[in-house]
């Protein structure tokens, strides 16, 4: 039973997890972003184009 005790990869392994995780986390943070930045960008240009119009 030599192969429990070898936790040679193990360190590795939860450094990639952890890795992992914190990329997963700011992707979904970037969609989330960008979906509030775009609906942000299409408030602001039409108010814009509203003023222009009454102009």
């Amino acid at each position: 039973m030599s192969f429990i005790k070898d936790e040679n990869g193990q360190g590795m392994l939860e450094y990639v997890l952890i890795i992992a995780l914190v990329a997963v986390v700011a992707i979904v943070a970037l969609v989330a972003v960008r979906t509030v930045l775009k609906n942000k960008n299409q408030q602001i240009s039409s108010q814009m184009n509203a003023a222009n119009a009454a102009d």
